[in-house]
């Protein structure tokens, strides 16, 4: 049965922790609904009303559309241990750039990674759980290094001109794109 709470507790938050993986979806009042896996040590529990995470440059940048055209945003994580669960996070979210106030605070709770984007800082207006029974069990093998070795082997200047035209989602929503090519902590 699902429940709902209005902030995080210590229970979502130690299974939020336990996870690697996590999925974002969102939508504007018109086109394409946007559901993104995540993996890495990208996501970040700030508060109980306050979660965020890092966005790696990859084959869109829809999140950021939506969030500046809409705001909402649903974050679900699954539990492929147990026990068995499923955790959704509700809320109203934006994009924080590299060259936005606030960037400095905000990315000094994460390890950088290469090719961070941006970082998606997320109001948690309501929590759900529900059973997740029928998520199957499922154990890491790894984490694929493809998208950060990618960045990694970019040319800064290139990164950097290839990021600036992409200033639209694939519904033509504007985006911002970042100033600067960051090559992370792990770089």
């Amino acid at each position: 049965m699902a429940e709902f709470f209005d902030a995080l507790n210590d229970r979502h938050i130690a299974m939020i922790t336990a996870q690697s993986v996590f999925f974002v979806a969102t939508a504007a009042a018109k086109g394409r609904i946007n559901l993104s896996p995540k993996g890495y040590d990208a996501f970040r529990v700030l508060s109980p009303n306050r979660v965020a995470y890092i966005d790696l440059g990859g084959s869109g940048n829809e999140t950021h559309a939506h969030l500046a055209a809409d705001g909402r945003i649903t974050v679900m994580f699954c539990n492929f241990q147990q026990p068995a669960l499923i955790l959704r996070i509700y809320g109203s979210g934006r994009a924080v750039l590299p060259q936005d106030a606030g960037w400095d605070a905000l990315a000094a709770q994460f390890t950088l990674m290469p090719g961070t984007r941006q970082i998606f800082d997320i109001a948690v207006e309501s929590v759900q759980t529900s059973c997740g029974w029928g998520v199957p069990f499922m154990a890491l093998e790894g984490e694929r290094d493809t998208l950060k070795k990618a960045h990694r082997q970019s040319d800064p200047a290139q990164w950097e001109a290839k990021t600036a035209m992409r200033t639209s989602s694939i519904d033509g929503l504007p985006t911002r794109p970042t100033d600067r090519y960051i090559a992370g902590d792990e770089g």
